[in-house]
């Protein structure tokens, strides 16, 4: 197999990162894998590729330990790595080299996995100059999107410890994260390893006689790692036991910071600073010790501590989760809380037999050689098999569209393109940005919600005809589509949401168009509720636009309407009609009473005789083909009543008509 290791930070540089690197790098050309590194180097100019590194200029960053800032995007370097013919992309990072290596594996079309190394969030002082809060809840937050970002380009994740995955799964990353701790060659810390003319040679280097206890620090000295707490120690050890020494290897932006302090609290006797060493003298300066001290709370595995027990060190460390597996109490080390507490163990450790000091140096080799590198290369080299298999089922995301509530997604996979519609909170909730990666799983499941979201724009095409409440667009969903009662409802939530369905503006405006057609309080209501309009709203609505004048004004109008189209009536039929259209039309009773009282429909005689002898005429017609005589008579007399004219009026009209029987 052919790797890529991406990292802004490699050997000769000494830290966590670098010597993670190089120990999967040795174990995986052991196991007869092409290894290539890219990494950075200072200077503004040209790349450099020697014995399969590839190194990219940069601007290094004195106040950051030195680290070099690169471009994220290098063609000239694409070009070459294209040659490497990779099978995989291992990214050691999150800047510079790490989002130039997710350019490559997507220009490239190379599976990229990642391991996330550095809790960003403890590192923000270094953009926080004046510790200022509001800056500082910004960087984390900026921290948490970023990992966000960079995670959804990779096939997986590795985490070197638990306390690292679960701060990566609070940050809702997605994309398959598992725990691999950092191997470590355990031969090369291994006490042997080292001679006694080089343990001679370190001590003397620093006055240190043969009673002198050492205590060693290994690492940047920056302000993360809380070297300040073990020197405040030291300042209580002093006072009792001026044979216990702390030795500070390692360079850093706090180091002369430091040394003032040291100077200060007039500790040059006890404590001394090594500066920058060759990594592969750094097993000899623990084989040079009696014992190790870290401070720091921000390490994601804590491969000091792990390289100190390999070097038969016990460890003093402050209490965190990291550790928990590491560190057992008066067995491979000691907990601490502050300075204080720190001296005291480590003056109870100091004074103990020689023998029980073997006991708890054997202890410490045990508890390390799981972290054997050969088993952390096979655990990655497992990720690495599983990423290339799983990579050519994955979807990349192309492009993105906003629609109105929904978004659409371009997504290609071996080639081929696809399309499918999501919806917004979905997108959201799966963090999908261009370049994301989706599984089958992601797919499919997102191809079972776009019926949902096409349903949700066919809605939208139905109120863009017309406002409807919502049991009108529920009743519509469920008689046209086969959806179970939760899909319906997030459906008609997501409208309101949006404001599509809005009962309480249907029912404001469905008043007002009602009175404006002359409709009357009570009609409207029964109409409203008809349409699922709540009862309370209908009341509010009504209320709301209630006017004694208007409803008077309307409710005339619409009575000399039919005033007006009925005229071959009786005057007294022409008040039922009316009375009885108001009512239907939704006009209370009193209103009714009103209207009729105004109008004044008064009798005109010639026109209600003319009226009344023309229903007789065709009464008659009716009539007398089924009666005749007396017996026609009082059927066309009783029907003339009953078309509320006045008895005497229809006599009179009846005595003028002819009838065969006369």
């Amino acid at each position: 197999m052919k790797i890529g290791l991406f990292s802004d930070t490699f050997e000769p540089e000494i830290n966590g990162v670098a010597s993670s690197i190089s120990t999967l790098k040795n174990e995986l050309e052991k196991n007869n894998h092409e290894v290539f590194v890219i990494t950075t180097k200072h200077g503004l100019f040209d790349i450099e590729f020697n014995d399969n590194i590839l190194r990219l200029p940069g601007i290094e960053l004195n106040w950051l330990y030195g680290y070099v800032l690169t471009s994220p995007m290098h063609f000239l370097a694409i070009k070459k790595i294209k040659d490497m013919q990779l099978d995989i992309i291992h990214a050691h990072t999150e800047f510079g080299v790490g989002i130039f290596s997710r350019i490559v594996a997507k220009h490239l079309n190379i599976p990229l996995v990642s391991t996330y190394h550095t809790t960003y969030e403890d590192y923000t002082h270094y953009v926080n100059k004046f510790n200022f809060k509001r800056v500082d809840v910004v960087a984390k937050k900026a921290v948490s999107s970023l990992s966000k970002l960079y995670s959804q380009s990779s096939v997986a994740m590795i985490a070197p410890s638990q306390k690292t995955k679960d701060m990566l799964q609070g940050y809702n990353i997605k994309t398959d994260i598992k725990v691999i701790p950092t191997g470590l060659d355990l031969v090369k810390f291994n006490k042997n390893q080292s001679t006694n003319l080089q343990i001679k040679e370190i001590r003397e280097k620093f006055n240190f006689t043969k009673e002198d206890f050492v205590v060693v620090f290994v690492g940047r000295i920056a302000k993360e790692k809380s070297i300040n707490i073990v020197i405040d120690g030291f300042s209580e050890i002093a006072k009792i036991n001026k044979n216990i020494k702390l030795l500070i290897v390692g360079d850093g932006p706090e180091k002369i910071e430091l040394e003032s302090k040291v100077d200060s609290l007039d500790l040059n006797d006890q404590i001394y600073f090594a500066g920058k060493v060759p990594s592969n003298q750094v097993p000899s300066y623990y084989h040079s010790c009696q014992a190790f001290v870290s401070a720091s709370l921000t390490e994601t595995q804590g491969m000091t501590y792990i390289e100190a027990l390999a070097s038969e060190l016990i460890v003093f460390a402050r209490h965190d989760e990291v550790i928990k597996d590491l560190i057992v109490e008066d067995k491979t080390g000691y907990l601490f809380t502050d300075c204080q507490e720190f001296a005291a163990k480590v003056i109870k450790y100091a004074k103990l037999c020689n023998l029980d000091k073997e006991i708890m140096k054997k202890q410490a080799i045990e508890k390390v050689e799981k972290y054997d590198s050969n088993v952390f290369y096979n655990r990655v080299i497992e990720l690495y098999e599983k990423a290339i298999i799983t990579y050519n089922d994955y979807y990349m995301v192309n492009s993105i569209k906003d629609k109105d509530g929904y978004v659409e997604l371009k997504l290609k996979k071996n080639d081929e393109s696809f399309k499918v519609c999501v919806h917004f909170d979905t997108y959201l909730n799966l963090n999908i940005r261009k370049n994301t990666m989706l599984s089958d799983e992601d797919y499919n499941e997102l191809l079972e919600q776009e019926t949902l979201v096409l349903l949700y724009e066919k809605c939208l095409r139905k109120l863009a005809i017309k406002d409807r409440t919502r049991k009108e667009m529920y009743d519509w969903i469920t008689q046209k589509f086969d959806l179970n009662i939760k899909d319906i409802n997030d459906i008609i939530e997501l409208l309101e949401t949006k404001g599509y369905i809005d009962d309480r503006k249907y029912a404001y405006s469905a008043v007002f168009n009602f009175k404006k057609n002359l409709v009357g309080e009570i009609k409207i209501f029964r109409e409203l509720k008809k349409k699922g309009v709540s009862v309370d709203i209908i009341d509010e609505a009504i209320k709301d636009s209630y006017d004694t004048e208007l409803e008077m004004k309307n409710a005339i109008k619409f009575a000399e309407k039919i005033n007006s189209s009925n005229r071959n009536v009786s005057n007294q039929k022409m008040k039922d009609i009316i009375r009885q259209k108001l009512i239907n039309n939704g006009f209370n009773h009193e209103v009714c009473s009103k209207v009729i009282e105004i109008l004044s429909i008064e009798k005109d005689e010639k026109n209600e005789r003319s009226n009344l002898a023309s229903i007789a005429t065709k009464a008659k017609k009716r009539y007398s083909h089924k009666y005749c005589g007396v017996e026609l008579r009082n059927r066309v007399f009783r029907y003339c009543s009953s078309q509320r004219f006045e008895s005497s009026d229809i006599f009179v009209v009846l005595s003028e008509m002819e009838w065969e029987d006369e």
